[in-house]
């Protein structure tokens, strides 16, 4: 960064690890943002593991605008884990359209499921535990163990790893997050991990309107692929007309694609995937098998 952009932008560039008083500054500088600009989201105004699930769940590849308007629509016809698991599919995936990912619906109907069968209905809070649900990777674990329950897990995320890269890393071109991971722990708030999770992600938020992308210089960077013609665009077309129409035949929905071959491809894929099935010619959304 130039000194130019630094007097335009008003961010300080860089800290050290190794400075005791840096780490301190830093932590001064994100939780003196967060105090003067905190984000109202109804997962964080109402906190309940049902709420941050669904929340986490619709925020791994959904822009939060986007999940801000779907989220109350969602919770409100299913407002807990045992009125989501006693749902039929097709209700669970037409209550996402508009979110994408529709694998994401399958894996929170069939999480919710889970926890009612195996834990009574509550949620295990040990990151553990939870990586091993349905879509719940290692960061998805450690946030809601973090945002649901308030432990001190460390985990990170696109906002998070942001902020790192920008303000400890700025010569370098290829940051892994096995680097990140131990200036996580050096600043996290113990005693309120939540909050200080939530100052992190805002602040990183407000970082990417102001400055090249930092995650452009992530080992794990990837540019999501374009949607318009994509396989993804023609599986959203076939949950279409699945949702509107119940039952259709296979022919019916491999008319969805631009070519025969490739929606007979795409069709056959989320049959054996389990997302549809097929019997007697014709195609639904296929029940859960937990």
């Amino acid at each position: 960064m130039t000194n130019q952009q630094v007097l335009d932008t008003g961010i300080r560039p860089y800290f050290s690890p190794s400075n005791p008083d840096d780490l301190e500054e830093f932590i001064r500088m994100i939780r003196g943002y967060y105090n003067q600009n905190r984000r109202s989201m109804p997962w964080r105004d109402v906190i309940t593991p049902y709420r941050v699930v669904v929340s986490e769940l619709m925020l791994q590849q959904t822009q939060v605008p986007r999940v801000m308007e779907k989220f109350p629509l969602f919770i409100r016809q299913f407002p807990e884990f045992s009125s989501l698991a006693c749902a039929p599919p097709g209700d669970v995936i037409e209550a996402w359209q508009g979110l994408g990912y529709n694998r994401r619906s399958r894996y929170l109907h069939a999480l919710a499921i889970r926890v009612m069968e195996n834990y009574h209905g509550n949620l295990p809070d040990d990151p553990d535990i939870l990586v091993t649900f349905p879509g719940i990777g290692k960061a998805t674990a450690g946030s809601i163990s973090a945002f649901a329950f308030n432990k001190p897990v460390i985990f990170i995320e696109t906002n998070i790893r942001r902020v790192y890269i920008h303000h400890f890393f700025p010569e370098s071109d290829s940051v892994a997050d096995n680097q990140i991971v131990p200036l996580v722990e050096m600043t996290l708030d113990q005693s309120n991990p939540r909050e200080w999770y939530y100052a992190l992600m805002d602040y990183g938020s407000w970082l990417a309107k102001r400055m090249p992308n930092p995650n452009r210089r992530s080992r794990h960077y990837t540019k999501q692929s374009a949607f318009e013609g994509s396989d993804r665009q023609i599986r959203g077309r076939i949950i279409g007309r699945l949702i509107k129409e119940k039952t259709c035949t296979i022919d019916q929905l491999v008319d969805e694609a631009d070519e025969k071959p490739r929606g007979m491809r795409i069709v056959s894929m989320m049959i054996e995937e389990g997302f549809i099935c097929e019997a007697d010619g014709f195609v639904r959304f296929s029940e859960l098998a937990i």
